[in-house]
C-alpha cells in the first residue's frame, strides 16, 4: 500500500456556519439557508436536521412549524459564503502543494511520507488553524484513495466513532475493522454511486459499500459503467482518481435566474437577458475562453395551470468566436426578440454560452486583421471593468441594456427575492461588524 494519502476537508453545515460566524443569536437555534428566490432549504444547521427538514424542502411548507420552533430562515448570501470559501481554502492550502478544490466548502489534499501518529496530528492541527483563522468548523477525512478520503469525511461528520474530534483517517484501520463501516453503508452513500445506480447494483445483489467493494471488476464493466467498477477499485484502495490541481474549463457557461415576480413586458427582460450575458461573459473571460453561440431561453411557471404555458429558446451562432461583452449582449437581444411573445408571464429566463474554445485556438476571419486596433481597445475596455468590478463590487460598472440606473434596475422586479439577506459582512465597507461597547 502506498505511503500516500489524501485528505479530504469539508465545512461543517458550510453556509450555516458562515452566517453563525457573524451572529451569535444564530447558534444552538435552527437555522436554514434559502435558494434563489428564498424557495427550498439549501442548508440546514445540525438542530434544523434534526427537526426533520430535508435538504430540498420548500419554505412555504415548513415555514408556519419552522418559526414557531424558534427557527431562523436566511437568503443565500454567497458573496460572503464565496469569500470565506477563499480563506479557508487559503488556510487548507498551507498544510500541502498539492490542493483540489472540489467546491465552495471542500477540499481535497496529499500527503506523503507520513506515519499514522503524524497524519492524525497533522489533521487536528490543520482542523484548529482552519477554526482559530476562519471561524469555519471542518470535518476531515484520510483514506488511500479520494473515494476513501470521501467516506472518511462522512464517517467524521456523522459516525459516533468519530464526531467528537471530526477527524476520521481510514489509512490506519485494518481490513477488519474498514470492512464493518462499509458493511453498514448503503451503496448510494458513496461518492459517485447515488441512489439511480444503488437500484441497479441491489438488483445484482449489492447492498452496501463492502458489496461493491468485493464485487469482481469484470463484472462491473459488464453490468453497470467505468465509473461504478473505479469506485469499487477506490474502495479497495487501488487509486483510479488523481487531483485536479487545476480545474478544466467548462464546455458550456449558464447564467440564469428565477424572478422576484412574474413579468409580462420586454424591458426588464432585456434587462435581465443583459445581465445574465454579462455575467456568463465574466465567467468565459476569467477562464480565457471564447464562444463561437448562445442559447437565450425563457421559462413560464410550470406549477400555474391557470396560465398559459410557453417554453422558447433560441440558439444564435456568432460570426466568429468572441468573449466580448457587447458582442455577446447583442445577439443576446436578437435571441430575446425572437422568442418573445406578449401574453405570458415570465418566470425565468437565462443565457448558455455553447461551443467554447482556448483564445489560442479562436478561429479568425478574413478581415480580422483590419480590427485588431478595435479588438484591442475593446479587450482592454473589458479587461479594466473586470477589474473594477472584482475590485469594487460586481455591477460597479454594467453596460447600458441592464438598466440606466441601480434604482431603475432593482425596481424592474427581475430581481431575486431575497428578504432574508444578511450583510456583506467581509467585502462592502458600509456592511462590515461593528461592535459597541457597552
Amino acid at each position: 500500500m502506498s505511503n500516500t494519502v489524501f485528505a479530504l476537508i469539508d465545512g461543517n453545515n458550510f453556509y450555516v456556519s458562515c452566517e453563525r460566524l457573524f451572529n451569535p443569536a444564530l447558534h444552538d437555534r435552527p437555522v436554514v439557508v434559502l435558494s434563489n428566490n428564498d424557495g427550498c432549504c439549501v442548508a440546514r444547521s445540525n438542530e434544523a436536521k434534526a427537526m426533520g427538514i430535508a435538504m430540498g424542502t420548500p419554505y412555504f411548507r415548513i415555514r408556519e412549524s419552522f418559526e414557531r420552533a424558534g427557527g431562523i430562515a436566511l437568503s443565500s448570501n454567497y458573496t460572503l459564503y464565496a469569500d470565506l470559501s477563499q480563506r479557508m481554502m487559503s488556510v487548507i492550502g498551507l498544510y500541502s502543494d498539492h490542493q483540489e478544490i472540489y467546491s465552495i466548502d471542500e477540499a481535497f489534499i496529499e500527503w506523503t511520507g507520513f506515519s499514522t501518529l503524524e497524519l492524525g496530528a497533522l489533521a487536528t492541527r490543520l482542523r484548529q488553524q482552519v477554526i482559530r483563522w476562519t471561524g469555519i468548523p471542518v470535518g476531515i477525512g484520510i483514506g488511500h484513495t479520494k473515494t476513501l478520503a470521501k467516506f472518511a469525511n462522512h464517517l467524521a461528520k456523522k459516525h459516533p466513532d468519530f464526531k467528537a474530534s471530526g477527524i476520521c483517517n481510514l489509512a490506519a484501520l485494518e481490513t477488519d475493522a474498514l470492512k464493518d463501516y462499509l458493511l453498514e453503508t448503503p451503496t448510494h452513500a458513496i461518492w459517485g454511486i447515488g441512489r439511480r445506480w444503488a437500484l441497479r447494483l441491489a438488483a445484482l445483489g449489492l447492498h452496501n459499500a463492502w458489496d461493491l467493494r468485493e464485487a469482481a471488476s469484470s463484472r462491473l464493466r459488464q453490468e453497470t459503467n467505468v465509473v461504478v467498477a473505479k469506485t469499487a477499485l477506490e474502495l479497495r484502495g487501488t487509486r483510479c482518481l488523481s487531483l485536479e490541481r487545476i480545474p478544466p474549463p467548462r464546455q458550456q457557461i449558464i447564467s440564469s435566474r428565477s424572478f422576484g415576480q412574474l413579468l409580462t413586458e420586454p424591458t426588464p427582460l432585456r434587462q435581465a437577458i443583459s445581465t445574465y450575458t454579462a455575467r456568463a461573459a465574466e465567467k468565459l473571460r476569467r477562464q480565457a475562453s471564447y464562444t463561437q453561440s448562445l442559447t437565450v431561453f425563457l421559462h413560464t411557471p410550470p406549477f400555474q395551470e391557470r396560465l398559459p404555458q410557453y417554453h422558447p429558446s433560441v440558439t444564435v451562432r456568432l460570426q466568429e468566436p468572441t468573449q466580448d461583452t457587447l458582442t455577446l449582449t447583442q445577439a443576446a437581444l436578437r435571441g430575446l426578440k425572437t422568442i418573445y411573445r406578449p401574453g405570458y408571464h415570465y418566470q425565468k429566463a437565462g443565457v448558455m454560452l455553447l461551443e467554447l474554445s482556448s483564445t489560442q485556438g479562436q478561429q479568425r476571419t478574413l478581415f480580422e486583421e483590419q480590427k485588431v486596433p478595435s479588438s484591442r481597445n475593446r479587450e482592454q475596455l473589458l479587461g479594466v471593468m473586470d477589474l473594477i468590478n472584482r475590485e469594487m463590487g460586481r455591477e460597479t460598472l454594467w453596460t447600458a441594456s441592464q438598466g440606466l440606473a441601480l434604482r431603475e434596475r432593482m425596481s424592474e422586479g427581475w430581481r431575486m427575492n431575497r428578504r432574508h439577506l444578511s450583510p456583506a459582512y467581509t467585502t462592502r465597507w458600509d456592511q462590515l461588524l461593528t461592535v459597541q461597547a457597552s
